[in-house]
């Protein structure tokens, strides 16, 4: 569904946020997350804030409240929400913007020391508590693998997508918290090596870049080649039903690496 502009909201609902944001005085739209009926940018008398609204009739709406419940327990590098409006059917959340473009994970990319410093971050940073809720890495992958596999007390991001990462000049945010999970420390890098793969990377090179992440090159590797098979086979699930071509680029990325993880 294309995105709206942010003068199509109801006019009760940009009131809401006005309230709180101030007076928006220009809109950038951007592309951001598959889930929000709206992103953008709202420059408004108090500054800048990234927005992304949902109806609250959408299948997928509670992760926006999931996501602001959990924004106040996540580390440093993530943008902090500056307020959670809901209002005349739909849910509002705004964020502190995050500088900078995508992080670039091709073979020779600058970013790679940094975003594997990144990951090293995340991975150290335990899930929240009850009463915070998190679904457990054990339910996520219930499907697919035994849950001893994926168990454990570390936060995990899941959506190793680059548009989550923004790379400026001095630091990497981390955005679009809609689907975290509490997990083993070393799941992130794990779903970002076939990213890595598609990119370019032979397995053996992300396997060396991931090995600057303490938790990925101290994982247990039978259990690391058991997730990377089930990535590989969800991969292809889900490039079975969508067309979006980069499924099929990240399931037949995510086999590469399967075999090579078997010959070696």
């Amino acid at each position: 569904m294309p995105q709206l502009h942010w003068h199509q909201l109801p006019a009760p609902a940009r009131a809401s946020v006005e309230a709180r944001a101030g007076t928006v005085e220009r809109v950038t739209t951007v592309q951001a997350g598959s889930v929000a009926d709206l992103t953008a940018i709202l420059h408004t008398s108090k500054g800048e804030t990234f927005c992304k609204a949902v109806r609250e009739t959408h299948r997928l709406a509670w992760l926006h409240r999931r996501e602001a419940e959990l924004n106040p327990h996540l580390p440093d590098l993530v943008p902090r929400l500056q307020w959670h409006v809901e209002a005349a059917g739909w849910i509002m959340l705004g964020f502190d913007k995050a500088p900078g473009r995508h992080v670039n994970v091709a073979p020779g990319s600058p970013d790679l020391p940094r975003l594997a410093a990144t990951l090293s971050v995340i991975a150290a940073t335990p899930a929240p508590r009850p009463p915070v809720r998190i679904q457990p890495a054990t339910t996520r992958w219930a499907d697919y693998l035994p849950p001893e596999v994926v168990d454990g007390d570390t936060l995990v991001h899941t959506d190793m997508s680059t548009a989550n990462f923004l790379v400026d000049p001095y630091s990497i945010s981390v955005v679009d918290w809609a689907m975290p999970c509490r997990g083993a420390p070393w799941l992130d890098t794990t779903l970002m090596i076939a990213r890595l793969i598609r990119a370019g990377h032979t397995p053996a090179q992300a396997e060396q870049w991931a090995a600057q992440v303490p938790a990925w090159r101290d994982g247990p590797p039978d259990a690391i080649t058991a997730f990377a098979t089930a990535c590989a086979a969800r991969s292809a699930e889900w490039a079975e039903q969508h067309p979006a071509p980069h499924f099929r680029e990240l399931a037949d990325a995510g086999h590469d690496w399967v075999r090579y993880r078997r010959q070696s």
